[in-house]
Parts: C-alpha cells; structure tokens; sequence
C-alpha cells in the first residue's frame, strides 16, 4: 500500500533499501548503482533493481526504460560534473593564459574526486563491454568533450604550446588515460584518502604533460 507521502506502491521487500526521500527515479538510480558494481551488469535484473528501490518492477516502468538508461545515466553522472567545471576552466584560461597549468592541474584533481566519491565505483563501469554498444553514445559525446578540454588546457601551457600537434594528442591521450585509470587503483585500494589520491594524480599528470 501507499505512504502518506505518496511514495510508491508495493509490499515491503527484505532487501529493500532504507528509506532515503529520494524521487522514484533517484531511488531506482541508487539502487543500480549499488547492484551494478556489486553483483555486476548482466547479472543485475530489472526485477532486482526494482525491489532494491522498493518497488513493483511494473511501477520501475514508469520511471526509467530499463537497465540500459539506468546504465547510461550512471555513466553521464561520472562524466558531466567534470565537463561543466572544464568549461568553466576553459574560459579561464582563455582570460588568463598564465594560470594554465594551475588550471589543468585542478581539472586532474577534480575528476579524479568525482570518478572516486560517492559509495560505489561507478567508474569501474566503463570497463563493461555493454558500454561499446550504440546506446551509450551519448556518454561516448561528453567523455569525447571533456578529453578535448584537457587537450585545449595542456596546449594552452608553455610545454603543451610547444608540441607539434601528434605530440599533443599523445600527451592528451596518455594524461586522459591516467585520470581513467584511476578507477583501478581505487577498486583494489577503495579506503585511500580520496584528496590525497586526487592531488597525487594531478601532479602525476602534470608531469606526463611535461609542465
């Protein structure tokens, strides 16, 4: 039955999650993010997703399509806050080119916070071969975008203005690759000090960027 709140229909589930005043979708968007990383993508049904929120799978309908929005829309979460602050770094940059490095160093640093905050690694999805399919192209569109950010940082520093532009996109590509490959190291070490994992890696990838 109904709460006086309104929230959803259904009988009360075992494994269902503690009350949390999130929306429906939310909810639904916690609890795969919980099942994803735990149990696994193929192994999570919409039916177990459903009863995690605390809810009918009919009424998860309503909300979401399935399991492949609720997989996209976790991966855009990983993505989109670091695009946004890129952008802002970027018109920075454009009005003071003498910060650039300052600049490029704090967008490593704040990536890497976000690919390592929050309960679960959500990170550690973008290594499911599900994600290669064309339903994912809208999270491959901003994970492309906030790459050429960090291309248009590094070539406004000193060392990164100095490269031809192979050597450019090497740069990138490895210093992108570092920021990414931070998932790893935090699903094999998940109690490390976020913060000071994060100013690591920044240092680290400045130093691949040769400033």
């Amino acid at each position: 039955m109904g709460t006086s709140r309104g929230r959803r229909v259904g009988r009360p589930r075992a494994a269902q999650r503690p009350d949390s005043g999130l929306e429906p979708r939310d909810e639904l968007l916690a609890a795969a993010a919980e099942l994803f990383t735990t149990r696994g993508y193929a192994a999570t049904t919409t039916r177990a997703v459903a009863e995690r929120a605390g809810m009918r799978q009919a009424s998860m309908y309503h909300y979401v399509s399935g399991k492949e929005e609720l997989l996209a829309a976790l991966l855009e979460s990983t993505v989109t806050p670091s695009l946004a602050y890129a952008r802002e770094l970027l018109a920075g940059s454009a009005e003071d080119p003498t910060r650039a490095e300052d600049r490029l160093w704090e967008l490593c640093r704040a990536d890497v916070e976000l690919l390592c905050s929050g309960p679960h690694n959500l990170g550690g999805l973008y290594l499911l071969p599900e994600v290669r399919a064309e339903r994912f192209a809208g999270f491959h569109a901003v994970r492309a975008e906030l790459k050429d950010a960090y291309r248009q940082l590094l070539a406004a520093t000193a060392a990164g203005g100095a490269l031809a532009k192979s050597e450019l996109e090497l740069r990138t590509d490895l210093l992108f690759g570092l920021i990414e490959g931070v998932i790893l190291v935090h699903r094999s070490e998940p109690e490390r000090p976020v913060s000071v994992f994060a100013e690591a890696t920044a240092d680290a990838a400045l130093r691949i960027a040769g400033v």
